[in-house]
């Protein structure tokens, strides 16, 4: 274990550390020329709570960093806590258990399931985890303003209204940690600043964790806290 490691393993297991903490995450990918570094020693930390914006051109890295932080891919150095435990460290069994009932992703794609009704794709992931809540999936669906549309398949829905489907399956499971890859980048900007707000309400009462990657300053406003990746690294918006 080198000294960075020990040091974050050390702050990990501090009850007042934040509920995200990455520490110099690097990653680069193979290329017919070499391997192109995409993060170079990435330090990011966020508070069970809190809600931050990531930046950056395109291809920056925002999307990789993320898959990172959501046990979707694998770094090659660093480490990343989530609740004081290096997910690196991790098993695929533990990474997939991680998954299902730690974070939750919201991605451009809406990625719901065409043959499941709303009820039914608002209800997958959470019956998938072993938590299924009848009374919390009611909340999720007035809240969203799906009470209406249980019934319907994906097919039937506009994109605003498949991606607070998306939004609510997420959260069904009442994640620590919330994950959004360009959640509004399909929609337009009335139909992506309903979603937004709708999310940031229900993850301010779950109390979980929100990171999002967008593109758009405007948006970002709406959190907390901006950083943006720059040449693999973050700095403050």
């Amino acid at each position: 274990m080198n000294a960075c490691t020990a040091n974050a393993e050390s702050t990990a297991r501090n009850p007042i550390s934040p509920l995200l903490s990455v520490v110099g995450l690097r990653k680069s990918y193979a290329t017919p020329q070499g391997p192109l570094p995409v993060l170079a020693g990435v330090d990011l930390s966020l508070a069970a709570g809190g809600t931050l914006a990531l930046m950056g051109e395109s291809g920056s890295g925002k999307s990789t960093l993320l898959h990172l932080i959501g046990a979707l891919d694998d770094a090659d150095g660093g480490a990343i806590f989530i609740d004081g435990v290096n997910i690196c460290r991790l098993s695929e069994a533990a990474r997939a258990g991680l998954r299902r009932e730690t974070v939750g992703f919201v991605f451009q794609q809406f990625n719901l399931i065409a043959s499941l009704t709303v009820a039914e794709n608002l209800a997958f992931q959470a019956r998938l985890a072993g938590r299924f809540d009848p009374l919390w999936q009611e909340r999720l669906t007035d809240r969203l303003g799906l009470a209406a549309l249980e019934s319907r398949y994906p097919e039937e829905l506009s994109g605003g209204q498949q991606q607070r489907v998306a939004v609510g399956r997420a959260l069904a499971v009442r994640p620590k940690l919330l994950l959004a890859d360009e959640p509004t980048g399909n929609l337009d900007e009335a139909a992506g600043d309903a979603v937004l707000a709708l999310t940031l309400d229900l993850v301010a009462e779950t109390g979980c964790a929100f990171l999002m990657v967008t593109h758009s300053a405007r948006l970002a406003a709406r959190l907390e806290r901006r950083v943006v990746l720059e040449a693999g690294a973050l700095a403050s918006a």
